[in-house]
C-alpha cells in the first residue's frame, strides 16, 4: 500500500462503505469524499461526512498508519486546523491531542482490486496493461484519447500563453516563435527559438521582400557570419548584416549553441535557417492564412519552401557538394510542423479569444493527418491499438509518455477500468 493509491480508493469509494466505524466505534456515512488536493495541505477539501447522527463538512487527511500523523508534523501546521476526519489505511496507534476521529480502511477494502493494482505496478513491460487493451470497451478509448490530445496541447500551451505575452499579446509574433523552434526540429529547438527572440519580427518584417536580407539577419542573428570566409555567398551576407546590425543595435546568439553532430544534412541548421528565411520572404500575412487553414491539404502550400539556389550544391557555407539538388522543405517536415506549431496555435488562438468553431478546426486538422511514424506509434501499433490519423498519434505519445512510462495507472481512464473491473469484458 502507498499513499496515492489510499487516496485514489478514498477519492472513487473503492471500499466498502457497510459497517463504517470510527475508532471510537462511531458509525460514519461517506456523504462525499471531497475534493482531492494534489498541493500542500490535506488531501482532501470539501468532504461531507456524515459521524454518528451530524454532518460534518471540512477536511480530510489520510496516512498509511495512525502515527503519520504525528511523524508528518501536522499537529502543529495551521493547515490542518479544519480536519474532520483522519482515514488511515492501519489503525497502529491512539491519536493524542486531536478533537477529530480516525476510520481505518483496511477492514472495508476489496483484495481483488489491490491485486490488480500490484499486478499492473509489477508487470516490467513498458505498457503495463498490453495484455489486457483488447478488452478495453472503444468508447473508453474514443473518449480518453480526445482528453490525452486536449492535455496534451493544454500542457504545451500554459508555455505558449507566457510566451505570448512575452510577444505583447501579438499572435503574429507568437507563431514566428513557435515556427523558428519547429524548423529546429528536436536537437535545435531551443537555438531556434533563442535567434528569433533575438530578432523582433518588426525588423526581419521590414525587409521581407529581399531574401538576401533576410536571409543576413537570420544568419548573422545564429551567429553564423564570422568575417573569416573567401566564399561570395557568405560576403555578401556578411556586408549585409554588418550593416543592419548596427543600424538595429542586434545581438547575435552564440554560434557555437547549433548542433551538428548525428544529424543527417538536410536537417543541418545552416539549410533550416535558409528554409525558414524563404517561409518568411514568401509569406504575406501567414498568421491569418494558417488559422483559417481547415485540413492537410490547405496548409501544405503555405510550407512549400525551398533554400535559395547556393543550397542546392551546399549544406554548409563554404562546403560544396558533388551533386545538387533543390533543398525543399520536405512533406515530413512540414507536417511535423502542421501537428506541432499550426494546429495548437489554432487551438490557443480558438481557446484565448473564445472562439469555439476554431476550436474544431485545430482538430478537424490533426484528423485530416496521417498518423506520426516512431518508435512510440510503432509500439502501440504492435500491441493492436488502430492509430488513423495525427490526432490519434499525438494523444498516444501523450498516454505513453505521461502515464504508461512513470506507471501513472490511477490517473489513467484506461488503468482505472483494468483495476476496478478487472480485464474482461463483453462491452464494444
Amino acid at each position: 500500500m502507498n499513499e496515492l493509491l489510499l487516496q485514489y480508493l478514498w477519492k472513487n469509494a473503492l471500499f466498502n462503505p457497510a459497517d463504517l466505524r470510527t475508532n471510537e466505534r462511531e458509525p460514519v456515512v461517506v456523504v462525499h469524499p471531497g475534493i482531492w488536493n494534489t498541493n500542500s495541505g490535506p488531501d482532501f477539501a470539501e468532504a461531507r461526512i456524515k459521524i454518528g447522527s451530524e454532518v460534518w463538512v471540512g477536511s480530510v487527511e489520510l496516512h498509511l498508519r495512525t502515527s503519520d500523523w504525528h511523524r508528518h508534523r501536522h499537529g502543529t501546521d495551521p493547515s490542518y486546523q479544519n480536519i474532520i476526519l483522519h482515514v488511515v489505511y492501519e489503525d497502529d496507534e491512539p491519536l493524542a491531542g486531536t478533537t477529530f476521529p480516525t476510520l481505518e480502511l483496511k477492514p472495508h477494502l476489496d483484495p481483488s482490486i489491490l491485486d490488480r493494482y500490484y499486478k499492473l505496478m509489477n508487470l516490467g513491460q513498458t505498457i503495463p496493461c498490453a495484455a489486457q487493451l483488447k478488452d478495453i470497451p472503444d468508447i473508453l478509448w474514443i473518449t480518453w484519447m480526445d482528453r490525452l490530445l486536449a492535455e496534451r496541447w493544454e500542457n504545451r500551451l500554459d508555455e505558449w500563453e507566457l510566451l505570448w505575452i512575452q510577444a505583447g499579446k501579438d499572435w503574429r509574433t507568437l507563431l514566428y516563435y513557435r515556427l523558428a523552434a519547429n524548423f529546429g526540429f528536436h536537437v535545435n529547438r531551443v537555438a531556434f527559438l533563442d535567434l528569433a527572440l533575438s530578432l523582433p519580427l518588426s525588423i526581419l518584417s521590414r525587409h521581407r521582400n529581399n531574401l538576401l536580407q533576410t536571409e543576413a539577419l537570420l544568419f548573422g542573428q545564429a551567429g553564423m557570419l564570422d568575417g573569416k570566409t573567401s566564399d561570395a555567398y557568405m560576403l555578401e551576407l556578411e556586408k549585409e548584416y554588418h550593416f543592419l546590425r548596427r543600424k538595429y543595435q542586434l545581438v547575435p546568439v552564440n554560434a557555437h549553441r547549433w548542433k551538428f553532430m548525428r544529424l543527417r544534412p538536410p536537417n543541418f541548421p545552416t539549410l533550416r535557417i535558409a528554409q525558414f528565411a524563404m517561409l518568411v520572404h514568401k509569406s504575406l500575412d501567414l498568421f491569418a492564412r494558417m488559422m483559417e487553414v481547415k485540413d492537410a491539404a490547405s496548409v501544405l502550400p503555405l510550407l512549400d519552401v525551398q533554400a535559395s539556389s547556393y543550397w542546392d550544391d551546399h549544406y554548409r557555407f563554404g562546403e560544396k557538394t558533388k551533386e545538387s539538388q533543390v533543398k525543399h522543405l520536405g512533406q515530413e517536415a512540414a507536417v511535423n510542423i502542421i501537428i506541432n506549431t499550426v494546429a495548437p496555435m489554432q487551438y490557443l488562438y480558438s481557446r484565448l479569444q473564445g472562439r469555439a468553431s476554431l476550436h474544431e478546426e485545430s482538430l478537424n486538422l490533426l484528423q485530416s493527418l496521417r498518423p506520426e511514424r516512431n518508435a512510440i506509434i510503432r509500439e502501440w501499433k504492435s500491441l493492436g491499438v488502430a492509430v488513423d490519423n495525427a490526432a490519434h498519434s499525438q494523444a498516444l505519445i501523450q498516454l505513453f509518455n505521461h502515464y504508461c512510462t512513470p506507471k501513472s495507472c490511477l490517473n489513467c481512464s484506461i488503468g482505472n477500468r483494468l483495476i476496478r473491473k478487472g480485464g474482461a469484458t463483453s462491452e464494444k
